[in-house]
């Protein structure tokens, strides 16, 4: 299958982008491929290539002041990683590393920046997903040292529903796959404690839970207990 009839989450970069300026982005580049957990990106470095996701998932961490790995965000097909070093030129704020395998589109600073340049609706769509990205991290430190664990893992799954959510019924897929630690991690909690979360979530008759799957039920009520 090529590049241009991948389709794309709907919450994606791509899947949001008219068809010149999406084909402007699909033709940029070099393709690569990318084995399991391979680094991408690594924290600190002076790097400023971009990254298009064209297929697979990577994880995005980055390490706390008290020297433990946490887990940012999940990025899938359709999105870009590494833009903002590009834009500015600073050090890597974060490690990028695939979860499985990853197809991608490899791209210098300058090309990136021409294209941009050369296209404004992409550049428009790319500084409205870098904003997107920043809300997503102060909304999740926010969260972190005032809401109860339901409460953020609700946001949390509102939020990947919205961005990655796949129809089934009357219910929604979520589009990427997750494993309890890696929830945990991403709503800073304890795994224990996240499972209990969930069971009660399933309990409740509000997701749906299976190996590496989550499906939403009830997209109102998870609302609900996201707004707290």
């Amino acid at each position: 299958m090529s590049d241009h009839r991948t389709p794309f989450p709907p919450g994606s970069l791509l899947a949001g982008l008219p068809p010149k300026a999406a084909s402007a982005l699909l033709t940029l580049g070099t393709a690569r491929d990318f084995g399991p957990e391979t680094v991408l990106l690594r924290e600190g470095e002076a790097s400023t290539h971009v990254l298009l996701l064209v297929e697979g998932c990577v994880k995005v961490t980055g390490m706390t002041p008290e020297g433990r790995l946490a887990l940012l965000a999940i990025r899938v097909g359709g999105d870009l990683v590494g833009e903002l070093a590009a834009l500015d030129g600073q050090p890597r704020i974060a490690t990028v590393t695939t979860a499985g395998r990853v197809r991608a589109r490899s791209s210098g600073q300058a090309e990136f920046r021409r294209c941009l340049a050369e296209t404004p609706a992409l550049a428009l769509a790319v500084s409205g997903s870098v904003g997107a990205k920043l809300r997503w991290a102060t909304r999740r430190r926010i969260d972190f040292g005032s809401r109860e664990v339901k409460i953020r893992l609700a946001r949390v799954l509102v939020e990947f529903a919205a961005s990655y959510g796949i129809p089934a019924g009357s219910a929604v897929e979520l589009g990427v796959s997750l494993t309890q630690p890696e929830l945990a991690a991403l709503v800073g909690a304890a795994e224990p404690t996240v499972h209990r979360a969930l069971a009660l979530l399933r309990r409740e008759n509000i997701i749906e839970t299976g190996y590496r799957r989550l499906c939403v039920r009830d997209q109102a009520r998870l609302a609900a207990v996201a707004g707290g």
